[in-house]
C-alpha cells in the first residue's frame, strides 16, 4: 500500500457481483462520492450497456470521477472457484486485473467469496511469509469496536496461520481506528490455560512469544461473551468459527431491530413512546449498525481487496468503498512484512525447542 494521494488510487468496484444488482452498486457509488470528498476516482466494472444508463439516471453519466471498465461476464454464487477463475471477462476477475496491473489501488466486490479468495490469491499474491490470507471485519459495540479475523476466508486454519491473523489484524485495527497497541485475544472456550483444542493451545504459545517480543499486545484467550465487553480489540479465530459468529451477530441485530419496531408500533401509547425516544433510537442505530463497517479486507495479499456480503445494499457498498479509500492511505505493508518475518522466526524456534531430541 502507498501513502500517495487518494486520487492516485482508483477504487475498482465489481458492479455485477451482488444479489441486488448493478443499480444498487451505482447508487452506492453516488453516495460515496457525495459523502467522501477525497474520493475522486472510481472504476465501475461490468457490461457498459448495463452500467451507462444507470450512471446517466443518477447524474453520474458525465462525471469525471467515474468511469466504466467493460466486462461482459458475471461470476455467479454457484460457480466453483477454479471454474470462475477461467472467466477472464467477468466483472470480478477484471476488477482484480485492474489492481494487478496497477490501474487501481483496491478492488471491492459483493461476489462469490470462494471465487474472490481463489482469484485474488493467484493474481495478487500473498505477502512474503504469509501462508494464507484472512478476512477481517470490524464489529460495532456499545463503547468500542472490535475486529474479527478470520471472518470466513479459511475455514480450516493452522496454529501458524492463527498467529499470522493476529499480526495482520493488529496492524489493520491500528490503521483503521487509530488506536495504538490494540489488545489481541485468541477465541476459545475458556480463558484458563489449557482450554481448547491442540491447535488453539499451540497458537496460544506462539502468540505469547510474539507478544513478549513486543510485536502485538496479546492478552490471552478470550470467550464469546468477552467480545462486547471492551476486553479485546482484535479477536483471532479460524474462518469457520468467525463466519458463524459474524452471521449470527448480524442475524441477531436484524431480529432485534425488527422485533423492537413491531412492538413499538403495536399500540398508540407505544407509538407515542417511540416518538419521544426517537433520539435514543437514532443514537443506538448509529452505534450498532453494521453499515458503517461493512467492508471486510482480505489481509495478507500484496494489494487491497475488500469483500462485502452478496446481499449488501447501497449503504453497505458505500461503506466498503469508503473503507477501501481510508485503508489505502495507511502504509502497513512494510511493517507487516517485518513482523511476519520476525514472527515466523519466533514460531520456528519454539517448534524446534519443543521437538523431542533424537537419542538414538
Amino acid at each position: 500500500m502507498s501513502t500517495a494521494s487518494s486520487s492516485d488510487h482508483p477504487i475498482a468496484v465489481d458492479a455485477m457481483g451482488g444479489d441486488l444488482g448493478p443499480a444498487e452498486v451505482v447508487a452506492a457509488t453516488r453516495m460515496a462520492l457525495d459523502e467522501v470528498k477525497s474520493l475522486q476516482n472510481v472504476i465501475l466494472v461490468g457490461p457498459e450497456d448495463t452500467l451507462q444508463p444507470l450512471l446517466d439516471e443518477c447524474g453520474l453519466g458525465n462525471d469525471p470521477r467515474v468511469r466504466i471498465h467493460h466486462a461482459p461476464d458475471v461470476i455467479s454464487m454457484d460457480d466453483k472457484p477454479k471454474d470462475s477463475y477461467k472467466k477472464k471477462g467477468s466483472s470480478m476477475i477484471s476488477a482484480l486485473k485492474l489492481v494487478q496491473d496497477g490501474e487501481a489501488g483496491a478492488a471491492v466486490s459483493c461476489g462469490n467469496t470462494g471465487s474472490l479468495m481463489f482469484a485474488a490469491t493467484l493474481m495478487l499474491r500473498k505477502l512474503p511469509g504469509i501462508e494464507r490470507p484472512a478476512l477481517a471485519t470490524i464489529i460495532p459495540s456499545r463503547d468500542h469496536h472490535f475486529l474479527l479475523i478470520d471472518a470466513g476466508a479459511q475455514p480450516e486454519t493452522s496454529s501458524t496461520q492463527l498467529a499470522h491473523n493476529a499480526i495482520l489484524g493488529s496492524a489493520y485495527y491500528a490503521s483503521a481506528t487509530g488506536k495504538e497497541n490494540p489488545r489481541v485475544g485468541l477465541m476459545t472456550i475458556g480463558t484458563e490455560e489449557g482450554k481448547g483444542t491442540k491447535r488453539i493451545m499451540e497458537a496460544h504459545e506462539y502468540l505469547k512469544d510474539i507478544g513478549d517480543a513486543g510485536m502485538i499486545n496479546y492478552i490471552g484467550p478470550v470467550e464469546g461473551f468477552d467480545t462486547f465487553k471492551n476486553v479485546v480489540d482484535v479477536v483471532v479465530c479460524d474462518g469457520f468459527t468467525g463466519n458463524i459468529l459474524l452471521k449470527t451477530l448480524e442475524s441477531c441485530y436484524s431480529t432485534l431491530k425488527g422485533t423492537l419496531k413491531d412492538e413499538l408500533m403495536a399500540s398508540p401509547i407505544r407509538k407515542l413512546g417511540a416518538l419521544l425516544s426517537q433520539g435514543a433510537f437514532k443514537a443506538m442505530k448509529k452505534t450498532f449498525s453494521p453499515d458503517n463497517f461493512s467492508g471486510a479486507p482480505l489481509l495478507g495479499l500484496n494489494h487491497l481487496v475488500l469483500k462485502t456480503h452478496g446481499s449488501s445494499d447501497r449503504y453497505f457498498i458505500r461503506s466498503a468503498i469508503r473503507i477501501a479509500l481510508e485503508t489505502l492511505r495507511h502504509d502497513m505493508e512494510e511493517q507487516v512484512q517485518k513482523d511476519i518475518e520476525k514472527g515466523n522466526g519466533i514460531m520456528k524456534a519454539r517448534a524446534v525447542a519443543s521437538t523431542p531430541a533424537d537419542n538414538s
